[in-house]
């Protein structure tokens, strides 16, 4: 099976590629992206999703397509690359895939599409996007819904994933579990709040099982490692896992926020891009909760638990010497 994907240079991506690459007999794969891969160059073409003339040329003799390409910082400007990127970039994949007789395609969407704060959403629950990001992925999503309209005989799955965090990932939540091993942690709000995750490792098996079983019609996955931990809950799994006591101390969320508008007024004085923000603030201590009932019971089992795989990071990270300082920067 030839699987071609479209921005695998990145974290997501480069374990992707090493998950099928274990069965060179089976998968046949090959990585469009912006810049060169760390791991995969050899099967890697430097390119632009929103080069027509390029899809066109790469996606001949094609099985599957899986797109990954996005941008998704907090903080990209101007912000039409995200609708250039995230909404173009789907609409040129598409008619590439028409031209070269390609009817299979694995979309990485994100659960941003529903929001913040909402009450543990399944697949069905309406989109309430609250960013550009959000807005952009539901715009590609809708995209997607009109061509299959207009393409019914086509393959179209959608992976809806929260926060993705793992070995090698520079993200929020590798900050999170650096701040909080640290012991250095400052908890705004109650810490109550609960925080869906999802290990790298279950998320491309989740893609691998999408590749070989799910090959028909339209259809929409959430992807989220339960059950899901409160912010206490985290703090006490970090301790545990490195055998340290870790102090928290909390405060109010109305001191955190004035914090996040403080340093968003430096980031925009000094036009440097901080790890503090009024977004970040906002995001750490709303409840993200997702409903994963459907992809947990359509045959798939994860490979890891939410536990081991945040005990996996956590050893890599913190534990065990480093050989190399191969990261990937996500948010």
């Amino acid at each position: 099976m030839k699987v071609t994907m479209i921005g695998a240079s990145g974290f997501v991506g480069t374990r992707l590629l090493g998950l099928l690459g274990e069965s060179p007999d089976r998968y046949d794969c090959r990585n469009i992206d912006l810049l060169p891969s760390h791991f995969f160059n050899e099967v890697t073409v430097i390119g632009d999703v929103r080069d027509r003339a390029q899809m066109d040329r790469e996606l001949k003799d094609t099985d599957v397509v899986v797109l990954l390409a996005a941008q998704h910082r907090d903080d990209v400007s101007p912000v039409s690359l995200y609708y250039d990127t995230n909404v173009g970039g789907m609409e040129v994949t598409l008619r590439a895939m028409e031209k070269n007789g390609v009817r299979r395609i694995i979309f990485f969407s994100s659960v941003a599409v529903y929001g913040l704060n909402k009450d543990n959403p399944d697949e069905t629950h309406p989109a309430d996007p609250f960013n550009h990001y959000g807005k952009s992925k539901w715009q590609a999503e809708e995209v997607l819904q009109r061509w299959h309209r207009e393409h019914p005989d086509w393959n179209i799955d959608i992976v809806r994933p929260t926060v993705i965090f793992g070995e090698r990932n520079r993200g929020n939540v590798y900050n999170l579990l650096r701040q909080i091993s640290s012991g250095k942690f400052l908890m705004v709000g109650k810490g109550e709040n609960k925080k869906s995750m999802a290990y790298v490792g279950n998320v491309v098996a989740f893609v691998k099982y999408l590749i070989d079983n799910v090959t028909e019609g339209y259809n929409v996955f959430n992807y989220i490692d339960k059950p899901d931990n409160n912010m206490n809950q985290l703090v006490a799994h970090v301790s545990k896992v490195l055998g340290k006591h870790i102090p928290a101390t909390h405060f109010p969320y109305w001191l955190g926020m004035a914090g996040g508008y403080c340093f968003d007024l430096l980031a925009k004085v000094t036009g440097k891009k901080l790890t503090v923000s009024s977004v970040r603030v906002k995001k750490f201590c709303a409840t993200t909760e997702f409903d994963a009932t459907k992809a947990h019971s359509c045959g798939f089992k994860a490979p890891y638990t939410l536990d081991e795989g945040l005990a996996r990071t956590l050893e890599f990270e913190f534990v065990h010497p480093r050989t190399d300082d191969i990261t990937f920067k996500t948010e």
